[in-house]
């Protein structure tokens, strides 16, 4: 099956160079084991801010890690391959973007409860810190390689896929931390929880038909 190849054949190549896989996890880790220096040693006050902290630190490493998506595969001719190919290229961007995700954002997903708990977050939130990443990680990845096929190939492309994709990104930011506040609070968490689910949703459906065209336009065919 394609989108397994296209799995398969991504996570082999990352790790040929676990440089690329290592760097937003490590700037993840950093930048929220960072902060308690910058604001307050205090966990009550850590508290208050954790949800935004670990939240925005997963977005920044999100961003990061976007360029290699299909940087590689340009630069070789192997994406110009897939445009040819008889293989539908929305299936092949759907496994690039699902590859992306078990490489950059599962381990944030994994990492997240315990810096949580490092923030001073209730141990009741950490669940539902784990589990809103869990449902925007994906959107991330998925909304990432849409903005990869238009801007692969152009220069100071990295650049441009941050423009791209941070406004879109906002919403996702809004509803997890508010899931997370919730949570802390003893509230609810239900409402954020399925919108993250919705909007993963229509990710899933829509970026890989818009990402293959994308990419189409980008290689001129």
């Amino acid at each position: 099956m394609i989108l397994l190849s296209v799995i398969k054949r991504d996570l082999a190549a990352a790790w040929r160079e676990p440089g690329e896989v290592l760097n937003p996890i490590v700037f993840f880790l950093v930048v929220v084991t960072l902060f308690p220096l910058g604001f307050s040693p205090v966990l009550s006050e850590l508290a208050s801010v954790a949800p935004g902290v670990v939240w925005i630190a997963a977005l920044l490493a999100t961003l990061l890690s976007l360029d290699m998506m299909l940087r590689a595969d340009h630069e070789s001719g192997v994406l110009e391959q897939m445009v040819l190919g008889t293989q539908p290229l929305f299936l092949v961007m759907l496994g690039k973007a699902l590859a992306h995700w078990l490489l950059a954002g599962v381990p944030l997903v994994v990492l997240s409860p315990a810096l949580g708990l490092m923030l001073g977050l209730p141990a009741g939130a950490l669940a539902t810190l784990a589990g809103s990443l869990l449902l925007a990680t994906p959107v991330f990845s998925l909304l990432g390689s849409v903005a990869a096929g238009l801007t692969v190939g152009l220069r100071h492309g990295s650049v441009l896929v941050g423009i791209l994709v941070l406004p879109l990104y906002v919403p996702l930011l809004i509803l997890g931390t508010e899931a997370v506040k919730a949570a802390a609070r003893g509230e609810p968490t239900d409402g954020p929880l399925l919108w993250l689910g919705a909007i993963l949703a229509l990710s899933a459906g829509f970026c890989p038909i818009v990402a293959a065209a994308g990419a189409k336009i980008t290689s001129g065919r």
